[in-house]
């Protein structure tokens, strides 16, 4: 969407608009004047045949070159996505027994660890990426760091525990975001959490704590509900339903002004996080394109000219 840095240089519209108008009155007062000729078929024998509508390709031309120059002067631009710097990604991945259900194929945890590092791969380069795995108790198993390999490597050793300390989580990813270096810049750098969750939370504190921690840290928390509600998993010979806990996950996003997500299969959970790289640790800045429009207005000016010189032997 094109917008204007300084709109105040619009009001040059005015008198272009004004000159258009004039030429328009001019032209209908001409075609007045001719018909006011009552033999209309000896005007016609004598007068000599007109250029028609291409007399008026040059002053059209002429006139949105002016129009265009007019607009350009307000210093137009478009918004374009920057990456943040020190921007930071921490993930967070549930391990909890419930992840071995196979409702999602093969299995979920399986499922969210091939997602998962796909995700971090495509991140910019320029993003600190880390990573916390959580189930009775949460931790972090790679502090942001921009070294990919390490946090695809712990994203393959995942394994599995009792529980899930859903809060915990998001206590262990806020301290994670606060060992970022400042690097010579000021306050805390811009970070998420990406939290992926299929159960219900078991141990530890309460969401509704984690989720005001996350607020007056100014950290989103974007999660994601994986797997289905028809999810069984075997515990010591027991079956268990593992349906996902999706109200809470979507209240803490919610709280946090993130997003939340859900996904029933890998590749579903796959383009959730291709829709998350595509919005997290960016900027809206504006980029100008008042070239674009001196180009514009340069070849709307050569084309008056050129009809001009074939038509009427001036210039506009």
């Amino acid at each position: 969407m094109i917008r204007f840095l300084e709109p105040f240089w619009l009001l040059l519209v005015l008198p272009v608009l004004a000159t258009a108008g004039a030429y328009v009155w001019r032209q209908l007062r001409k075609s007045t004047v001719a018909v006011r000729f009552s033999n209309v078929e000896l005007l016609r024998t004598l007068a000599p045949k007109g250029l028609g509508w291409r007399k008026h390709i040059g002053p059209t031309a002429f006139l949105l070159a002016l129009l265009t120059l007019a607009l350009g002067m307000g210093r137009p631009s478009v918004d374009t996505e920057k990456p943040l710097e020190r921007a930071t990604i921490i993930l967070a991945m549930d391990v909890s027994l419930s992840m071995q259900a196979d409702d999602v194929a093969p299995n979920r945890l399986e499922a969210a660890q091939v997602a998962a590092k796909q995700f971090v791969g495509e991140l910019p380069e320029t993003f600190n990426v880390g990573l916390v795995s959580f189930a009775k108790a949460a931790n972090v198993l790679v502090a942001p760091t921009k070294d990919r390999s390490a946090v695809i490597s712990a994203i393959d050793g995942l394994t599995l525990a009792e529980a899930t300390a859903t809060g915990e989580a998001v206590f262990t990813s806020l301290d994670a975001v606060r060992t970022v270096p400042a690097d010579g810049a000021e306050g805390a750098p811009p970070a998420r959490i990406v939290l992926l969750s299929d159960g219900y939370r078991t141990s530890g504190r309460s969401i509704e704590e984690a989720g005001a921690a996350a607020v007056a840290a100014n950290v989103p928390v974007s999660t994601i509900a994986f797997g289905t509600d028809s999810g069984i998993v075997d515990i010591a010979g027991d079956l268990q339903p593992v349906p996902v806990d999706r109200y809470s996950l979507a209240q803490l996003a919610e709280a946090t002004k993130g997003f939340f997500y859900e996904a029933a299969s890998v590749t579903e959970l796959k383009q959730v996080y291709e829709d998350m790289g595509s919005s997290i640790g960016y900027r809206i800045e504006p980029r100008e394109v008042t070239q674009w429009y001196a180009g514009f207005a340069l070849l709307l000016g050569l084309v008056a000219a050129v009809c001009s010189l074939l038509w009427s032997s001036r210039l506009p």
